[in-house]
């Protein structure tokens, strides 16, 4: 059997894609019994974060279990197969064990080195023995992950090159500033009583709020949490529990909101933050125009304090068949030449064209003034556009050649309410994002924002450590492989010894028992002696690299039953079972 991870993270996926594929505990548990009732998979688990989906399987086949794993994976979280597979990164042995191991000490965390993960790991790993679908493998694996994770915080400043994620967030909604200054004295509304809303809401009480209110949707999970912060030494805190039926009516009274629940659907919506902030405010919010213009909004002309531009004497002659853009007036050029036609289709060029061939305007008599709008001889802007009409031939379209304006940036009010999503899928509406006087940051912009994050050096300190533990799993996984084979040879030699001691006490009858003891002894110490040069070494040759085969090799020499080596292997399963399914370290 061989280990296999197939999943997708915010490395390999976009987060619209990561929202859509996140699993619920109900569908985890419904996946990891549907894993390992698929004939490939023999066990199996499930690491699902904000940041990353991933199913862990031990496997028969490669081929076969990475179409399996993928398949369900699309199935559970709901995304159409075709449309996941590009997404989705598989490793297989030792580059599984490498992988989980990097994720343990956080090098392939969102926030690189945040120790959350280790907590996301062990209740991985607790899932996983509550259904029952972690063997030996998977029990073994992840315990080791967890002692590699925190081997690595604690022998190197991993710590240092990375926060938590709601530390990071926090960063990210100060601007800036000092997070304790920026918190100090502010208002606190915390949306969910999980463990990242329970991180958030303390990591809040330590910076300094005044107040922290937790809103969820187990009430006395909520008031657990809130006497747990009230409680607490190291702050000074006010902490109180709501229903989530008073979200709307806090939201007006809060700086600062957190919100991470398991909710499929928005918590909050834009409309319910433009409220929210419009009850504080006592003003009403707009929205930020966006690219498009969809929103309502200023205009960017208006936003830089300029008039729109007076339309060009060409839209509004009579009989002129188009009407283009209006275009700055230079000094010795005719806006109906290349300027004016700039990007226009060779149909509508051509209309242009008939209509200055028979309608010819009145020249002006007056001297052209500097900036003054002119126009040229007929018979020379009919050359003009018959050139422009041989590029169109080539081209499609006349190349537009005027140097865009700059785009005015419309300036935004500082916000008054700070909101911080960090759940997955997303708890708070995206649009919020476009109104006035607030600031969200969600799992998007966190992802922006890390990705220009620094590199400690200490993380290279930590991917020794991974290299190093990776390379004595395997070896011991490798050396696991042969025990059964070596148990089942020693088991035959002792039925061997013990049937020659049973005959040799028939031919010899009047042995009394001390001799017969001694002569017992000498042969169990002969045929001991015998064994124990050779499964040393076969232990310490299966355990490197390619090793996998002296097994066979040693059944075929001894001519051992398979069935006998099966049975001693489900035996040992059984007892590692016995001692680990009650929980992980």
């Amino acid at each position: 059997m061989s280990l296999l991870v197939v999943g997708l993270s915010h490395r390999s996926a976009p987060v619209s894609v990561l929202e859509r594929a996140a699993l619920s505990t109900d569908a985890q548990i419904k996946l990891l019994q549907d894993t390992v009732a698929a004939e490939p998979a023999t066990e199996a688990a499930v690491l699902a974060t904000c940041n990353r989906i991933e199913l862990y399987a031990d496997v028969d086949k490669f081929h076969a279990g990475v179409a399996e794993l993928s398949t369900l994976l699309a199935q559970h979280s709901g995304v159409g197969l075709e449309e996941l597979t590009p997404y989705l990164y598989v490793h297989y042995e030792d580059r599984a064990v490498h992988h989980l191991f990097s994720v343990a000490c956080g090098l392939d965390s969102m926030v690189v080195g945040e120790g959350q993960i280790l907590g996301q790991i062990k209740d991985s790993l607790a899932k996983a023995q509550d259904v029952h679908s972690a063997g030996r493998l998977l029990n073994d694996l992840f315990q080791q992950a967890l002692r590699v994770g925190k081997r690595a915080h604690s022998e190197t400043g991993i710590d240092r090159a990375g926060q938590s994620l709601v530390t990071f967030g926090l960063e990210q909604l100060a601007a800036g500033q000092a997070v304790e200054k920026w918190a100090r004295g502010k208002k606190a509304l915390v949306i969910g009583a999980g463990s990242m809303s329970s991180l958030a809401a303390a990591t809040l009480a330590r910076a300094g709020v005044t107040e922290i209110v937790i809103a969820n949707r187990t009430h006395d999970r909520a008031e657990r949490l809130a006497r747990i912060l009230t409680e607490g030494d190291d702050t000074d805190v006010l902490a109180r529990a709501v229903p989530m039926e008073s979200v709307p009516v806090e939201l007006t009274r809060a700086d600062v909101t957190v919100s991470c629940t398991g909710a499929t659907g928005l918590v909050l919506t834009a409309e319910s933050v433009a409220a929210a902030v419009e009850g504080r405010t006592g003003e009403p919010v707009t929205r930020s125009r966006t690219a498009s213009g969809a929103d309502s909004g200023p205009t960017t002309a208006q936003a830089a304090g300029r008039d729109e531009l007076p339309p060009t004497s060409l839209g509004a002659e009579d009989g002129c068949p188009l009407d283009p853009p209006a275009v700055q007036a230079t000094a010795g050029f005719s806006v109906l030449g290349e300027a004016a036609v700039a990007g226009m289709a060779a149909s509508d060029l051509e209309q242009h064209a008939a209509w200055v061939d028979n309608a010819p305007r009145q020249q002006s008599t007056a001297p052209a003034q500097a900036g003054a709008l002119t126009t040229l001889d007929p018979a020379q802007e009919a050359d003009a556009i018959a050139a422009l009409a041989a590029a169109v031939a080539v081209l499609g379209r006349v190349p537009e050649r005027r140097k865009p304006e700059p785009v005015a940036e419309i300036p935004r009010p500082e916000p008054v309410f700070f909101l911080l999503d960090l759940a997955m899928p997303r708890d708070i509406d995206a649009a919020v994002h476009r109104l006035t006087g607030v600031r969200l940051v969600d799992i998007e912009s966190l992802a922006e924002a890390s990705a220009n994050a620094p590199m400690a050096a200490d993380v290279d300190q930590v991917r020794r450590i991974v290299s190093d533990e990776v390379t004595a799993f395997g070896a011991a996984l490798r050396a696991a492989h042969i025990t059964p084979t070596v148990v089942a040879l020693r088991t035959m030699a002792a039925d061997v010894v013990a049937g020659e001691i049973a005959r040799l006490e028939g031919r010899l009858p009047g042995l009394d028992d001390k001799h017969r003891g001694e002569i017992a002894q000498t042969v169990k110490r002969v045929v001991d002696k015998l064994l124990h040069a050779p499964t040393v070494r076969v232990k310490q040759l299966a355990a490197e690299p390619g090793g996998a085969g002296y097994a066979d090799a040693l059944r075929t020499l001894f001519d051992l039953d398979p069935e006998t080596v099966a049975a001693v292997s489900r035996a040992e399963d059984n007892t590692e079972k016995n001692g680990k399914n009650r929980g992980p370290e």
